[in-house]
């Protein structure tokens, strides 16, 4: 009997040292990444761990808010856009490679319906997920985003308009969340490939660098022979003097 308790007990302990263990990884793996996602501090127009930004600062065309949480609800934030603007509350992160799920719930108000409206994007060109426009009760938005084995640092913006459709009308996010993920679920609609996308964007020379002298050459060889013709074209013809004979 005795030896019975001891391995009842042995394997209580065993499978104790096991939960704590795992605990932590699972905490980690499932964590939201942002900073006061939830909206729990702030104060006025600033909220912890966000910032405002727009393509037209003017202090008259944009309104930003935070709305404390209250009773169940939520802590949210508000975009008000008197004129046509890309206003957005932006947080920075640094992630590691991997999937990444970006979501939030959103609703809006009198929101132009030509224009893009109400989204959670990533400031990349067209890493944007559905967005709202007119009246809108609350609505789950979302991403999901695949970084490139080197990791990569990025804006998540909670945006109301978008690159060349600024917009007007009011915007509330709550619950915002950027979560680690093993990959998207079959069939999602909005997925982007952020190494993909900025290798897309990256501009400079194309080619091997012989190919680059060699247009350099020729380009200074065109130059110089228009200056020559040009400055042979400045040359003044010399008058041709006539004579003549005298009786």
């Amino acid at each position: 009997m005795r030896d019975r308790t001891l391995r009842w007990r042995a394997t209580g302990i065993v499978a104790l040292l096991l939960a704590i263990l795992t605990l932590p990884v699972t905490a980690l793996g499932s964590g939201n990444l942002l900073n006061n996602g939830d909206f729990t501090r702030g104060s006025g127009s600033s909220v912890d761990g966000w910032r405002s930004d727009a393509w037209v600062l003017t202090p008259d065309t944009t309104e930003y808010r935070w709305i404390a949480p209250h009773g169940t609800e939520p802590g949210e934030v508000e975009i008000f856009s008197h004129r046509d603007n890309d206003a957005r509350w932006v947080q920075s992160l640094s992630l590691s490679a991997g999937w990444y799920h970006l979501s939030v719930e959103a609703r809006t108000r009198k929101v132009l319906p030509f224009f893009t409206g109400a989204s959670i994007s990533v400031l990349e060109d067209s890493i944007i997920s559905r967005d709202l426009r007119g009246d809108t009760d609350w609505t789950m938005l979302d991403l999901y985003l695949l970084v490139g084995p080197r990791g990569a640092d990025i804006d998540v913006a909670l945006r109301l308009g978008g690159y060349m459709n600024l917009t007007r009308g009011q915007a509330w996010f709550r619950r915002a969340r950027v979560l680690k993920i093993e990959a998207p679920p079959q069939g999602a609609r909005y997925v982007f490939d952020l190494a993909a996308i900025r290798k897309t964007e990256a501009t400079g020379p194309i080619g091997h660098l012989w190919t680059l002298v060699a247009t350099f050459l020729v380009l200074g060889a065109a130059a110089a022979t228009g200056w020559r013709m040009m400055s042979e074209a400045r040359v003044p013809q010399r008058s041709k003097v006539q004579t003549t004979k005298r009786a």
